[in-house]
């Protein structure tokens, strides 16, 4: 059975977002700083890339593929990402709000899934075949796949950074033991992986 993994980009004090989430800021005030070291020293950090582009089926919440706000969904919204998403496979959206899915450019689909974490796993598993399939994010995501024991591997990518308010990403997760198996880094990020021990 294929490995569940989740790459985050996170501030020191703890944040995967910024304060102040909006469609023109979708990751916060500052928050597109915490991901400098991806564009300003791509080579640099090749390994921790191409390991978060390796998998075979993505899971997100509503959030990350469309912003902060509920309600129904906007039928000619498709993204952050472009025609093009950078996913490259299928990725599955968690949300309260049923929509077709939305096939684009390069081989991602967005798949609607609302019926909770554990179908979208499912779902995600069968596309993903023998690749492991990545919880992408937001942090609210990430709590509920931790706190239910479906996380495999927690791989941080710490930013050296405050940002003081926002999105923190271990809220609310208790009865968790994260092993630290690697660690490698360069001046604009320290990338950990954790393996998560269920008790």
């Amino acid at each position: 059975m294929s490995r569940v993994t989740c790459d985050l980009t996170i501030s020191l004090d703890g944040f995967v977002a910024g304060p102040n989430q909006s469609p023109a800021e979708p990751l916060g005030e500052n928050g597109e700083l915490l991901h400098r070291w991806m564009f300003e020293e791509p080579d640099a950090n090749a390994a921790a890339i191409d390991g978060i582009l390796a998998s075979g089926a993505y899971i997100m919440g509503r959030n990350m593929f469309a912003g902060p706000g509920p309600g129904a969904w906007d039928a000619d919204w498709r993204g952050w990402w472009g025609e093009e998403p950078p996913y490259h496979a299928p990725v599955f959206v968690l949300t309260h709000h049923a929509r077709k899915p939305l096939e684009m450019q390069g081989g991602t689909t967005f798949n609607f899934v609302t019926d909770g974490i554990e179908a979208a796993l499912a779902q995600a598993r069968e596309a993903a075949g023998s690749k492991d399939v990545a919880v992408a994010g937001g942090a609210k995501t990430v709590q509920q796949f931790l706190s239910a024991g479906l996380i495999d591997e927690l791989r941080l990518h710490i930013s050296p950074m405050l940002l003081g308010a926002g999105e923190r990403l271990l809220d609310g997760v208790a009865n968790v033991t994260l092993e630290p198996t690697e660690v490698s880094g360069t001046g604009l990020v320290t990338h950990v992986r954790y393996r998560v021990v269920r008790s």
